[in-house]
């Protein structure tokens, strides 16, 4: 595990505090973020959305400053700009097809996010570009052939080589797929390094309000956007520098059968629309104990919930709040996945990075404490996607 300086900067701990790596287990040996340069504070969206999507209904503007109150976001980052709405005005304009205009806007947006996020994990991981040799791309936001997998791969000098994966249109859950994928390919191609990026933007769903779909609402509020990325590693090589903070030892997937319309997202040529079951957080606390007692068991963990640590996507305070509930966890038990929500909100399948990054920091300042921790999210299916974890601090 590292220590952070002064600066904000990671630091080696001495390899005598460290716990040692699992042979043959996958491993984060760095990890990244980067965000469009325009940030929104909570209390000044509702003024400036309703003015871009130029909407006079003052019971949209009351619901708006509801929601924005509740998701107990603070700050957002986002894509969308004056600009933007000035060269695309029919964005605003209700029932213009315009999914061409905004695959314009989010197709370099969100590779140019993925690009920074790479190139800042990278350089925490400490060596050059060409020693990756493979590269998993996450992202809903974009839709291109070829696709982003192989524009970050140029932009970043990857060698031609370089064994892509693309993971399209997963939603919350795929920045934890993308750990199962990269652990996966890194535990079964032996010397490997793996790039994993995710990236979005909520371009695709923007669009006016309107009372018939009141999910826009919640998204408004809720959803931000950014990119994440990871270098994943097995048996880490200290020669190189390569010092690993989290491993990753079993992972885990799972669908509920008769929930495939509690998310639902659909392409069209307005965009992408979404409508989000009101039982959600019920179905997830109907099957989230079982599905986290499996994980344990697969490590052997008799302990109790509170025993380990917790990474968990937040895909809004509501589902946060039955877990927390459910499972009977103590209230500082998700506070990591509380703080990227209220610096970040749900940015999709980089939110739980956001997170991850947030619980290495805090185990930073508790040596010695939680060996073991789970990373979990929740998306369309309904699906589980968890990871069982352990620090290596």
């Amino acid at each position: 595990m590292s220590k952070v300086d002064a600066n904000g900067s990671a630091k080696p701990r001495p390899a005598s505090t460290r716990r040692s790596p699992t042979p043959g287990k996958a491993t984060i040996l760095a990890i990244g973020k980067a965000f469009p340069s325009q940030v929104i504070p909570q209390e000044c969206l509702v003024e400036g959305f309703i003015r871009d999507t130029k909407c006079e209904d003052a019971s949209i503007k009351e619901k708006l400053e509801r929601l924005c109150k509740t998701t107990t976001v603070k700050t957002r980052y986002t894509v969308m700009s004056k600009e933007i709405l000035d060269k695309y005005p029919e964005l605003v304009r209700e029932g213009s097809p315009t999914l061409n205009q905004r695959l314009e806007i989010a197709n370099p947006a969100v590779t140019e996010m993925a690009l920074q996020a790479s190139l800042s994990c990278i350089k925490q991981w400490g060596r050059p570009p060409g020693h990756i040799t493979h590269l998993v791309y996450v992202s809903s936001s974009e839709l291109r052939l070829p696709g982003g997998d192989l524009h970050l791969a140029t932009r970043l000098g990857l060698r031609s080589d370089v064994g892509r994966v693309m993971l399209y249109f997963l939603g919350c859950y795929g920045g934890v797929t993308g750990l199962r994928v990269a652990k996966d390919i890194a535990e079964n191609n032996p010397g490997s390094r793996v790039l994993l990026t995710t990236s979005e933007t909520t371009i695709l769903g923007f669009r006016p309000p309107n009372k018939a779909r009141p999910y826009d609402l919640v998204g408004a509020a809720l959803f931000g956007d950014g990119a994440a990325a990871a270098i994943i590693g097995a048996d880490p090589l200290p020669c190189h520098g390569e010092s690993p903070f989290m491993e990753l030892s079993h992972a885990a997937q799972r669908f509920l059968p008769g929930t495939h319309d509690v998310i639902d997202g659909r392409l069209s040529d307005e965009g992408i629309y979404f409508k989000l079951g009101r039982d959600l957080p019920q179905k997830i606390e109907a099957n989230i104990e079982e599905f986290c007692k499996g994980l344990m068991a697969t490590a052997g963990l008799s302990e109790g919930f509170n025993d380990v640590f917790w990474a968990v996507h937040p895909g809004g305070p509501a589902i946060m709040n039955k877990l927390e509930s459910t499972l009977k966890l103590r209230s500082d038990k998700l506070e990591c996945s509380r703080k990227a929500l209220m610096d970040y909100g749900n940015v999709s399948s980089n939110t739980i990075f956001y997170v991850i990054e947030n619980m290495r920091d805090e185990l930073m300042k508790r040596e010695g404490g939680e060996e073991w921790g789970l990373a979990l999210a929740f998306g369309p299916g309904i699906t589980f996607e968890g990871i069982l974890v352990r620090s290596l601090s």
